[in-house]
């Protein structure tokens, strides 16, 4: 694999708020490879960094992921919920509330 497309996605990882989510297909987009979602989610499986916050990266549908449940199953929405996410009843991330919107201007207060 590319090191410089894994930096890439590394880098955006890393940015992504406390509180917040991104989409793999999001990230993909983001590191100018906006068809690799999948590749993207290969990154992250084979990353044990513990700076890359790798629990904030959901599905397009805001679904968790069984390779970051690394200590039992529901580790991602444990780890998520505890920085404030929500979830809605069918167990996905409200990404109405939590995506990350970095390209937004905030409006004046």
């Amino acid at each position: 694999m590319d090191q410089g497309f894994s930096a890439r996605v590394l880098a955006e990882v890393r940015r992504i708020p406390r509180g917040q989510v991104a989409t793999y297909g999001q990230l993909a987009l983001r590191v100018g490879a906006p068809r690799a979602s999948r590749v993207v989610g290969t990154v992250l499986s084979g990353c044990s960094d513990p700076a890359v916050p790798c629990h904030r990266v959901v599905d397009r549908f805001g679904g968790t992921k069984p390779a970051f449940d690394t200590y039992a199953p529901g580790t991602q929405r444990a780890l998520l919920e505890a920085e404030g996410v929500t979830f809605t009843l069918d167990g996905r991330v409200d990404l109405d509330r939590h995506l990350w919107r970095p390209d937004e201007t905030l409006p004046d207060p």
